[in-house]
C-alpha cells in the first residue's frame, strides 16, 4: 500500500510540473505532501528505520504532532523507460528469487517467506554480471563506518552536494565499459546484488542488511555477495540476525553509491551433464520448480524492489535525495536513566515547628 501511494503521489507531482519521469537524468520534484504509516504489515522496515519501532500507537502520535523526516527514493529504469520506485530494498540473486518463489505462495501468509527462503537456500543460484557505479565522495561516509542514521542526523543534514551537472557530464564522457570519469565496475558471479537505501531493519534481523545506511543522503549502500559455499552464505546471513558485522567476509564488499547499473550475462541455463556433473561433486541436487530447467546457474534472477518484481534484470538506478517526506523524526536515542539525588545536607531530624511552604 505504501509503495502504491508513493508511486501515485511521486508521479502526480512530477506530471504537474511537466518532469517526464522516463529520463534518466530529469531533475524531480519532491514531493509536498507527507506520507503517514500505521505499521501493519509482515515486516515494516520503514517504520523501523524511520520511528524505531512498528508500534502503530507511536506511529499515530507522529503523524498528529506533524513531525517530517525526508527520505531518498530510487528511480529504477530499463534504457529510456521508468520502472519503478524504491525505498527500502533492491535485491538481485537470492531476494529477487525468494519473493518470486513466495508470489507462487501466498496463499500460506507470512509463513511462505519461510519455505521460499529455505527453498532458494538449499537451490544455491549464482548469477554472472557486470555491474557499474558511481561511488559517493568521502564525506558522504562509508557503509562499515558504524554511524548510525539517528534523529537530527548530522551527514543527511549535510546532505549530497548538488552535482547534477557533474553527472550529466560523467554519463557523456562514460566509456561503454564504465571505465572512466569516476565509475567504478565489478564483473563477477554473485549469489546476491542487493541495495539498501535505508538499514532494512525489522523484527527478525535488528540491524538490518546495512546498519550504517542513511535515510536522506542522497545515497545507497550496494552491497554484492560473490560466490562461495553454502556454509559461507549461510554465515553471511546469520549475521543479520546478531551484533557482528555481516560485511566482514571475503566474498562479500559494500559500496556507497549515488548510482548503479546491472547488466545479466545472458547464458543458456546448465545442461542436464553440468548438474548431474555439480551434483556428483556437491552430493546434493538442487530443488527447482517444474517449469523451469534445474540449473546452478540460471541465465539471470529477477529484482524485487520494495516486494514487488521487476520485469527487467538489467537496470539503471539514480538516488534521488529527500524526495519524499514522512510523518517522523528519526529514530530518537534513548538516553540512559540516572538516579540523582539532590544534597539533603545534614542529616536530622526534622523540626516540628519549621513550616513548609511548597
Amino acid at each position: 500500500m505504501f509503495s502504491e501511494i508513493l508511486h501515485g503521489l511521486a508521479t502526480r507531482t512530477q506530471t504537474d510540473h511537466g518532469v517526464d519521469q522516463n529520463q534518466q537524468d530529469a531533475e524531480l520534484v519532491p514531493c509536498s505532501l507527507r506520507i503517514g504509516i500505521i505499521p501493519a504489515g509482515s515486516t515494516d522496515c520503514i517504520c523501523f528505520a524511520t520511528v524505531g519501532t512498528n508500534d502503530p500507537v507511536t506511529s499515530a502520535l507522529h503523524i498528529i504532532v506533524g513531525d517530517s523526516q525526508p527520505m531518498d527514493v530510487c528511480s529504477v529504469h530499463h534504457d529510456d523507460t521508468f520502472l519503478s520506485y524504491s525505498v527500502s530494498l533492491l535485491g538481485y540473486g537470492f531476494y529477487g528469487d525468494v519473493q518470486t518463489d513466495s508470489e507462487r505462495k501466498r496463499w500460506l501468509g507470512p509463513a511462505r517467506y519461510d519455505l521460499s527462503g529455505v527453498k532458494t537456500f538449499l537451490n544455491h543460484n549464482h548469477y554472472e554480471g557486470t555491474i557499474s557505479f558511481l561511488p559517493a565522495e568521502n564525506h558522504m561516509g562509508n557503509p562499515r563506518d558504524k554511524l548510525l542514521c539517528r534523529s537530527g542526523c548530522s551527514v543527511c543534514q549535510r546532505g549530497p552536494p548538488v552535482k547534477e551537472q557533474q553527472w550529466q557530464l560523467s554519463e557523456k564522457k562514460k566509456t561503454e565499459t564504465d571505465d572512466g570519469s569516476g565509475w567504478s565496475v565489478v564483473r563477477g558471479k554473485f549469489l546476491a546484488i542487493n541495495a539498501a537505501s535505508m538499514s532494512c531493519a525489522c523484527p527478525r534481523s535488528p540491524k538490518g542488511l546495512s546498519p550504517s545506511a542513511h535515510l536522506a543522503d542522497g545515497t545507497t549502500d550496494l552491497i554484492l555477495v560473490r560466490r562461495c559455499s553454502r556454509l559461507d552464505f549461510l554465515k553471511h546471513l546469520l549475521r543479520h540476525t546478531n551484533k557482528d558485522d555481516q560485511f566482514d567476509h571475503s566474498f562479500v564488499e559494500v559500496h556507497r553509491v549515488k548510482k548503479f547499473r546491472f547488466q545479466p550475462w545472458l547464458q543458456e541455463p546448465g545442461s542436464l551433464e553440468d548438474l548431474s556433473e555439480a551434483t556428483k561433486k556437491t552430493g546434493f541436487a538442487p530443488i527447482c520448480s517444474g517449469q523451469t530447467p534445474c540449473s546452478y546457474s540460471k541465465a539471470q534472477s529477477s529484482w524485487t524492489c520494495d516486494g514487488e518484481i521487476l520485469c527487467h534484470a538489467d537496470i539503471q538506478v539514480s538516488v534521488r535525495c529527500g524526495l519524499v517526506r514522512l510523518f517522523a523524526r528519526g529514530i530518537e536515542e534513548q538516553q540512559p536513566q540516572q538516579c540523582v539525588l539532590d544534597d539533603p545536607g545534614p542529616l536530622s531530624a526534622p523540626d516540628p515547628g519549621q513550616q513548609h511552604v511548597d
